[in-house]
């Protein structure tokens, strides 16, 4: 097993290959072996220079409401009535803590995602 630390963009296609031609290997073998410590190296490789950001919590609020079907009125429970729901969704009303959790425990949505600042529209 030859495994070197991944430090460049050539290391990690490099990396990305190997791991493409081991997708195979049976777990416990040296092969599936090599394949773990590679996934390891390139997720690292990938959280140092490709980071994720989380989505404006309206955005997050939208594409749950768009994947789950839901309406203004499936979300008056966690964030109030129908004019404070359209508030939030136009930018124009932050959301509360109570709010977050709410979304957080009954959509699932990060919390990560809910407390990040939105865009706050006047």
């Amino acid at each position: 097993m030859d495994i070197k630390p991944i430090k460049t963009d050539a290391d990690y296609r490099a990396a990305l290959k190997e791991i493409e031609s081991l997708m195979t290997a049976e777990p416990d073998t040296p092969e599936g072996e090599q394949l773990d410590v590679l996934v390891t190296l390139v997720e690292a490789y990938e959280t140092k220079h490709y980071p994720l950001d989380f989505p404006d919590p309206v955005e997050a609020i939208k594409f749950e409401m768009e994947q789950k079907g839901l309406t203004v009125k499936d979300l008056e429970p966690m964030i109030g009535k129908s004019n404070r729901v359209y508030e939030i969704l136009n930018h124009k009303r932050a959301l509360t803590l109570k709010m977050i959790w709410k979304l957080n425990q009954e959509l699932g949505i990060p919390a990560e995602s809910l407390i990040k600042p939105s865009k706050i529209r006047a």
